[in-house]
């Protein structure tokens, strides 16, 4: 549990949920919404930002412009065409997505608006071969219950999905098109949020009710959530692609702690009379190359092979502020380096308050302060890679050092899988957003409404009722209905009930899982497609539904061909089981006379550890039976 007061450092999170529809085709063109990594061509582009109509220039996209990457993209022939290539005006607005975003609006309680208009939202990182996300608002107002209040939805929208990244390198980053413009609702909550576990629920809670509209896409990356979050004399930060729901309280709680941090080192530095003047003044750096030319350090020693230098940097009266952690394994420190990282294309840099270390020696450290003339107060990094490279963190470096006298930057940071953040890139300004002029407004009438109303999704109540009406027991249900896989549930019970019956169907996906995962298997590896191969398995009459914990425990565990594993558990036959029960008895013949009150129970556990897993208990229960009825 977290020692964070919550209330009194006035957080406040707002959520962007992020949801694939699943229709049948793109939001502006008529190719199919399906990946494929099969591809025929491919093209190349280099983005550049624009003036927008206020005659201003985004800063994020100005960010990812002074990157000069190149943009290298493949065209699936099945789920691709001259739209994703920007070689061709887009289509019509998918009537289908439409309509899902203005039934999730009603179903909110929000507002439909009377006239939908396309947006332009510049995004130059090659996500979108055009340089710009096509977006657009169908709803505002609205709410969703929570047990500490109600939280606000700001806007509903419908949005096409960037294209799929296949690989980054230095100069040039890859992507698939055929992701690129998927359908997306983005539901947007205002900032009422005012703890970790309240904006997991209120998550839950929206993501639950787009899976029981059954028309959103199933499966990983599929759906994304972002944070924005903040503490009082904070700003707002944007942290992106939050996948797993779990991990939302821990990324809150950590930024929070960051923030908060953050705000210590602002108070700090003035305390010791930092301002941004005197670190324009002081902030000095210089060639230290020759004090590392027999170093041990092999990180050193791999960029002067390279023919890299080493750069020395005076950073005065910071003397133990770069140590300073504010997540769990970052530091103050550690946020410098990101940005050198993502401004400059080196691989980090090292700092007065965590040396000596990597091979670096005290007696180097010495030299490095007496070149530097650092006294006593002050900090230093050191840098080392390409001269260009070099020169450009010192820049970076000053910059965020700067930024380090505001307290928290405007930034928008990743999740990393520990919950932490990193910096991504500056926060985009107003000046990102400009009218779509290839596609005309759509005017909501009452015909196109009466049709949404059509789709409104049922409530958690009347959806319980559904699962109680299928068999689950009230628990069971209860599981489902909070359940994450909610939608995968509906889809195999649609596929394979009623012959699997629907609590196999959730026993599986709640429980079996759980087991798999206390067991020391990895239920990440137990994907929709292992899950309905094993249900197809069951459903043909291969396996039994027995076998189901046993076959997904050992697939967890090894990984490997899941029909292999499956092939392993195949279902015995009546005689085989006979043959197995009847070897039983006989073998204990003596044991079972001596306790023929008991005599049930030994076959039955004695023939179940044999077959578990190959056989039904209650098909092996009715044989024993039988053949206990002629046992003397």
């Amino acid at each position: 549990m977290s020692k964070l007061d919550y209330n009194k450092i006035g957080l406040k999170v707002g959520l962007e949920i992020h949801q694939q529809l699943n229709t049948s085709s793109k939001l502006f063109c008529n190719c199919p919404t399906q990946l494929s990594d099969e591809y025929q061509y491919t093209l190349e582009r280099y983005l550049r930002p624009v003036l927008s109509e206020t005659g201003e220039v985004d800063i994020a996209a100005l960010f990812e412009w002074e990157k000069n990457k190149k943009y290298i993209y493949r065209l699936p022939a099945i789920s691709s065409c001259l739209v994703e290539c920007d070689e061709e005006p887009p289509h019509k607005m998918n009537e289908d997505a439409l309509l899902i975003g203005l039934a999730m609006t009603l179903a909110f309680k929000g507002n439909p608006v009377d006239e939908i208009y396309v947006m332009r939202k510049t995004v130059i990182d090659g996500s979108n071969t055009s340089g710009f996300q096509r977006t657009s608002i169908v709803g505002l107002g609205g709410y969703v219950e929570d047990e500490e209040g109600v939280i606000s939805i700001q806007t509903i929208a419908i949005e096409e999905d960037a294209a799929r990244k296949i690989e980054g390198k230095t100069d040039s980053v890859t992507y698939n098109l055929d992701r690129l413009g998927i359908p997306l609702i983005e539901i947007s909550t205002g900032p009422d949020i005012h703890s970790p576990e309240q904006a997991k629920r209120v998550a839950l809670k929206i993501g639950q009710m787009l899976r029981l509209t059954g028309k959103v896409k199933r499966g990983l990356g599929t759906v994304r959530q972002d944070l924005n979050v903040s503490v009082a004399g904070g700003v707002k930060t944007e942290i992106k692609g939050v996948q797993e729901l779990d991990l939302i309280p821990k990324i809150i709680e950590y930024e929070a702690e960051r923030q908060l941090k953050l705000l210590e080192i602002k108070d700090e530095l003035i305390k010791r009379g930092v301002n941004k003047d005197f670190i324009l003044q002081n902030y000095t750096f210089k060639d230290i190359t020759n004090i590392f030319a027999n170093t041990q350090s092999k990180i050193i020693n791999n960029e002067l092979k390279k023919n890299g230098k080493v750069y020395g940097i005076k950073v005065p009266k910071f003397k133990g502020i770069f140590g300073i952690e504010l997540m769990p394994d970052r530091r103050f420190g550690t946020e410098v380096s990101d940005y050198i990282k993502v401004f400059a294309g080196l691989g980090g840099l090292f700092h007065s308050d965590e040396l000596p270390n990597y091979g670096i020696t005290k007696e180097e450290i010495e030299k490095v302060k007496n070149e530097l003339n650092v006294k006593e107060e002050d900090g230093f990094i050191i840098i080392v890679g390409k001269k260009e490279k070099l020169e450009l963190a010192i820049n970076a470096i000053k910059d965020r050092l700067l930024q380090a006298l505001e307290g928290v930057p405007k930034e928008t940071r990743a999740a990393n899988e520990d919950g932490t953040t990193r910096f991504l890139r500056p926060q985009p300004g107003s000046a990102r957003m400009y009218p779509e002029t290839d596609i005309p407004p759509i005017r909501i009438t009452n015909s196109i409404l009466e049709k949404a109303k059509k789709i409104i999704p049922p409530t958690p109540e009347e959806k319980m009722k559904e699962l109680l009406k299928l068999g689950l027991n009230e628990e069971l249900a209860k599981q489902v209905l909070v359940s994450p896989r909610l939608d995968t549930f509906d889809y195999f019970v649609s596929k394979y009930s009623p012959k699997i019956p629907p609590t196999v169907i959730a026993t599986t996906l709640e429980n079996t899982i759980k087991y798999v995962k206390s067991e020391g298997g990895n239920p990440d590896l137990i994907t929709e497609e292992v899950l309905d191969t094993t249900f197809n398995a069951i459903y043909n009459g291969e396996i039994s539904k027995d076998s189901i914990a046993e076959i997904l425990l050992h697939y967890s565990k090894n990984g490997g061909d899941i029909k292999s594993i499956i092939a392993q558990y195949q279902k015995l036959s009546d005689s085989e089981l006979e043959k197995i029960i009847k070897e039983i008895i006989s073998t204990n013949k003596n044991e079972l006379l001596s306790k023929k009150d008991k005599a049930f129970n030994i076959v039955m556990g004695r023939v179940m550890s044999k077959v578990r897993g190959k056989a039904e208990g209650k098909k092996v229960a009715e044989l024993i039976k039988k053949e206990l009825e002629n046992f003397t």
